[in-house]
């Protein structure tokens, strides 16, 4: 398909663009067609001349020509001169004088078709049909068995169709196509549609990246807000702490408290003179080494039974006075076991 010529259209040059693939080459310019329909102009208005310069058709023919205007188009007449450039002829293919040959379209080896001013051709190269319109996006492959049909369509459709007669100068293309056939996946679409479908995706591009970029954006806001919830939980999580280090704190309070109210009406209370750092380590000693002994003791038994423990909240509150708040609580739970268990021996006593 590379090896054949085929011109797109370019504004309304769709006369030049049916010769040139026609031909199989850039044999025409607008500038040759251009001469060719002056040309014919002069030669027409020679043979309106003949009548009388002041009569009425001969002013009506000097309005603009109509073998070309300003777009690019160019009439029939322009056509079939320049192909008489290469010895070809066109015969309308619909005219009685054709008809009444017979001949099957496969049989011939170009058209040309025509329809409000556009031109394009259809032409065989090899053994094989192409439709070369400049409208096309590239060559249009048509089966034998669809020509005729096509052909068909087009008058439906309104088209004038010309038989092109004579011999077609060699190409590259037709000596190409002799030897091999080709195969054509996709049909060729038109120049429109492929800008149309462009113009789509870029559309659909343009909005596929606006939802990657909204979808990134959410995602940016899903790990902002996992942070946010993080930190409130760990803001929580420190609340309670507070909290239970604070009841722990008034629990610790209130057994100190009760230890004193009940621990004061048995034993008196000494006075709360300052003491040396001597006196507060070996106060400190005696306190564990009774510690120890009550623990050796089996349950429910005093090591010396006539003697009360002086364990005052001052002298407790003397040996607390170099401890960590650890230590601390851990005195202050041991003097409430020896609140509730003197209490015990007492009653016991009684």
């Amino acid at each position: 398909m590379e090896s054949i010529f085929h011109e797109k259209q370019e504004g309304s040059l769709c006369a030049q663009h049916c010769l040139n693939n026609l031909l199989q080459g850039e044999y025409f310019s607008p500038v040759e067609l251009s001469s060719i329909a002056h040309q014919l102009d002069e030669e027409e208005r020679m043979r309106m001349a003949e009548g009388g310069v002041t009569s009425e058709d001969y002013r009506t023919f000097l309005q603009p020509s109509g073998n070309m205007d300003d777009s690019g188009f160019f009439s029939i007449q322009v056509i079939s001169n320049a192909l008489k450039v290469w010895g070809l002829e066109l015969i309308l293919f619909n005219s009685p004088e054709y008809q009444r040959l017979r001949i099957d379209p496969i049989n011939e080896r170009s058209f040309i078709c025509n329809y409000k001013e556009h031109w394009f051709t259809v032409r065989k190269l090899g053994k094989q049909w192409f439709n070369l319109n400049s409208l096309l996006t590239g060559p249009e492959l048509i089966s034998d068995t669809y020509l005729a049909l096509f052909l068909a369509q087009l008058q439906q459709e309104g088209y004038s169709i010309f038989v092109v007669k004579g011999d077609l100068p060699d190409c590259e293309a037709d000596q190409l196509l002799q030897m091999i056939r080709v195969q054509q996946m996709h049909r060729p679409k038109l120049i429109g549609e492929e800008l149309a479908q462009l113009k789509e995706q870029r559309v659909q591009k343009t909005d596929l990246e606006q939802a990657v970029e909204i979808n990134d954006g959410s995602g940016v806001l899903d790990e902002d807000e996992e942070d946010l919830q993080r930190a409130l939980a760990l803001s929580r999580q420190q609340i309670d702490m507070e909290d239970e280090e604070a009841d722990l704190r008034r629990a610790i309070q209130l057994s100190m408290q009760g230890s004193s109210r009940n621990t004061s009406q048995d034993i008196p209370q000494t006075s709360s003179t300052q003491l040396t750092s001597e006196e507060l380590r070996k106060r400190r000693e005696a306190y564990f080494e009774k510690q120890q002994q009550q623990q050796q003791d089996p349950p429910g038994q005093l090591s010396h039974p006539c003697e009360t423990p002086t364990t005052s909240p001052e002298a407790l509150g003397s040996d607390l006075g170099g401890m960590s708040e650890e230590d601390m609580l851990q005195a202050a739970v041991t003097m409430s076991l020896e609140t509730v268990r003197n209490n015990f021996i007492t009653e016991e006593k009684k």
